[in-house]
C-alpha cells in the first residue's frame, strides 16, 4: 500500500452566532480539508483549523494548504500510510514546524491505518476507557444576559454544564462583572471559566484574578503571552484558582518547561498545535509525570479534526479532570460530513467504526469549498440549538 495522492481543500463555513475572542471575533470558520488517497481505494481524512485566521497563531489556513500542496504531498506521495510514525520523523527532517498541516497530514494516516486494521483510531493509542468525552460551551456573546440565556438552554437540553467565558478584549472591571453575573446566575448548576488569550499584562491579570477567584470561577486560561512562564508562575502561587496554559503549550518542550517552572496548574491539549496526536499524546504523558491536570481543547474545529481530537482523548490513561471543549461542530451552522456528531448527556459519543468513523458527504463539500468554479444555491443548513 502506499499514498497515490493527498488533496487539500480550503471550506469556509459560517458560524451560528459571533463568537467574541480577546483579539477576534468570529463569524465563519475555515477549515483545511484533508484526503490521503491510495490505490486500494481507501482514503484518509484530516483537518486543520486555526481559530480565527492568524489571530491564535503562526499559521493560516491558506498558508496550511500551501505548504501541503508544495511540501509535504511530494515528500509523501508513495511512502506507506500505515507506517504513521516513519513518516511524521520524514516531516520533522524537512519541514520545519507548521505544526496544523502536521496535524492534517498524521490525522488522515492514522484514520487511512485504523480502516485497514478495522478499528477506531483509539485503539492506535491503547484503546478507548471512556465511550463518551463532557464538553464545555464557549459563552463568546460579549453580553452577561444573552450568555445566561444561552448557559441555561444548554443546561435545559443537557447539552454542557461547563461553560467557558472569554474574557480581555474589553475593560478588566466590566469584564470580571460579566463574568460574576453569569455565575451568579448559573450557581453551583455549572462550572464557568475564563479564557483570556493572552490579553492581560501581569499587572492587569493580579487584579482580573482576584476578582474572578471571590466570583466562584473554577479555571483561568492564559491569561498573559505565551512566552511569559515567569508571570504565569508568580500567578499561579498567588491565587488558589488553577490557570491553564493553552498558547503557551504546544510541543513536549513547552509542556516540559512549564512543569519544571510549575508555571500553571492545567494544559489545554490539542492536536492542532501539537502537530498532531503523537505529539498531543506526548504533552500529556509529560502533564501525568508532573502532576498537571488536563483539558481536551479544540482550534474550533469542524467534525473531522473534532473527532480525531476526541479518539486520542477517550485513550489517554490520565483522565481528562477538567473536561474537554469540543463543541466546534455545534458552532457551526453545517459541516461537510455525511454525519455530524452525536451530543447528548453534556457529552460528545466517541464513534465507534474503523479509522475516525466519519465520511465525506461530496454535495457538501463541493458546496463550501472556496475554490468552487460555478454559482450554487444556498445549501439547507440544520439550525442547533445551544
Amino acid at each position: 500500500m502506499k499514498i497515490t495522492q493527498i488533496e487539500t481543500i480550503l471550506v469556509d463555513l459560517p458560524t451560528i452566532r459571533a463568537h467574541k475572542l480577546a483579539r477576534q471575533t468570529v463569524n465563519a470558520q475555515t477549515l483545511v480539508i484533508v484526503r490521503v488517497r491510495t490505490p486500494e481505494g481507501i482514503e484518509g481524512l484530516g483537518e486543520a483549523t486555526t481559530i480565527g485566521g492568524l489571530s491564535y497563531g503562526e499559521e493560516s489556513p491558506e498558508g496550511t494548504k500551501l505548504t501541503i500542496d508544495t511540501y509535504i504531498a511530494p515528500l509523501l506521495t508513495g511512502a506507506d500510510p500505515c507506517a504513521t510514525g516513519a513518516a511524521m520523523a520524514l516531516l520533522e527532517r524537512h519541514v520545519v514546524a507548521n505544526r496544523l498541516a502536521k496535524s492534517a497530514i498524521e490525522t488522515a494516516l492514522l484514520d487511512i491505518k485504523g480502516k485497514v486494521l478495522g478499528v477506531p483510531v483509539s485503539s492506535l493509542f491503547g484503546g478507548a476507557q471512556a465511550t463518551a468525552l463532557e464538553v464545555a460551551w464557549g459563552l463568546a456573546t460579549g453580553d452577561a444576559a444573552k450568555d445566561i440565556e444561552e448557559a441555561e438552554r444548554a443546561l435545559e437540553g443537557k447539552r454542557h454544564r461547563i461553560f467557558k467565558i472569554k474574557v480581555g478584549a474589553g475593560a478588566v472591571d466590566a469584564d470580571v462583572s460579566r463574568v460574576a453575573a453569569v455565575k451568579a446566575a448559573l450557581g453551583s448548576r455549572a462550572s464557568v471559566r475564563v479564557d483570556a488569550n493572552q490579553n492581560w499584562d501581569e499587572v492587569t491579570a493580579r487584579r482580573a484574578i482576584a476578582g474572578l477567584q471571590d466570583a466562584g470561577i473554577d479555571l483561568i486560561e492564559q491569561p498573559v503571552a505565551r512566552h511569559d512562564r515567569a508571570a504565569m508562575a508568580r500567578l499561579s502561587r498567588l491565587f488558589r484558582v488553577p490557570l491553564m496554559a493553552d498558547e503557551g503549550v504546544a510541543t513536549p518542550a513547552d509542556a516540559f518547561q512549564l512543569a519544571a517552572e510549575r508555571a500553571c496548574d492545567v494544559f489545554a491539549l490539542k492536536i492542532a498545535k501539537s502537530g498532531g496526536l503523537s505529539g498531543a499524546q506526548a504533552v500529556a504523558a509529560i502533564a501525568a509525570a508532573a502532576g498537571i491536570g488536563l483539558y481536551g481543547g479544540t482550534m474550533l474545529e469542524g467534525t473531522i479534526g473534532s473527532i480525531a481530537s476526541a479518539h486520542l482523548f477517550c485513550a489517554l490513561p490520565q483522565p481528562l479532570a477538567f473536561g474537554t471543549e469540543l463543541f466546534g461542530p455545534l458552532l457551526l451552522t453545517d459541516d461537510v460530513v455525511t454525519e455530524r456528531p452525536t451530543y447528548r448527556d453534556f457529552a460528545l459519543v466517541v464513534p465507534q467504526g474503523p479509522g475516525l468513523g466519519v465520511g465525506v458527504d461530496e454535495d457538501k463539500l463541493a458546496h463550501y469549498r472556496r475554490d468552487r468554479s460555478r454559482s450554487v444555491l444556498p445549501m439547507p443548513q440544520r439550525t442547533i440549538t445551544v
